[in-house]
């Protein structure tokens, strides 16, 4: 008779997750946050400082929302059964992570209703702030992650998206 010796990474006060919950609830819906938080930035923050118009990124911002999110539930619901890797039903899955990157993208181009250009751009940056907390949260609440190291790493990402985005932007 063989013996199964799991080993489980410590969660210093905190119960470990439940493993299926975290394939097919948590870890769909943090590829759609980071996707939608993160890949939304450039087509908003092009448009936002090539214009000067609040109300053309919000545009932008919402039709790249919507795009991304339907874009990653079908990405994520085609990508397998869920049969073979635990990973869930695809409808749910897909739908999880399109959601989430609906969420992710729209909640950085709400600001840019308020129709003064610089209020509206510091306002979204202020929101993508707060997002990139939110996300290495999560990563550090149901994947154990360090916190600092989430955090820096999708500040990183959003630095060179940003960055990437607002030159493209300048230039036009």
């Amino acid at each position: 008779m063989s013996h199964v010796l799991v080993v489980t990474r410590s969660y210093t006060g905190r119960v470990p997750p439940d493993h299926s919950f975290l394939l097919q609830r948590v870890q769909p819906a943090m590829v759609g946050l980071v996707d939608g938080s993160l890949a939304t930035l450039a087509p908003i923050f092009a448009v936002a400082l090539a214009t000067h118009k609040p109300h053309y990124a919000f545009v932008a911002g919402l039709a790249s929302a919507l795009a991304a999110g339907v874009s990653m539930a079908y990405s994520e619901g085609l990508s397998d059964t869920g049969e073979l890797t635990g990973r869930g039903h695809p409808v749910m899955r897909g739908t999880i992570t399109g959601v989430g990157t609906f969420l992710g993208g729209v909640l950085h181009t709400l600001p840019f209703l308020i129709p003064h250009y610089h209020a509206a751009l510091i306002a979204a940056l202020v929101v993508v702030g707060f997002e990139m907390l939110g996300l290495a949260w999560i990563r550090w609440r149901f994947f154990g992650a360090n916190y600092i190291v989430s955090l820096a790493w999708v500040c990183f990402a959003a630095i060179v998206i940003v960055s990437i985005s607002a030159a493209l932007g300048s230039a036009a």
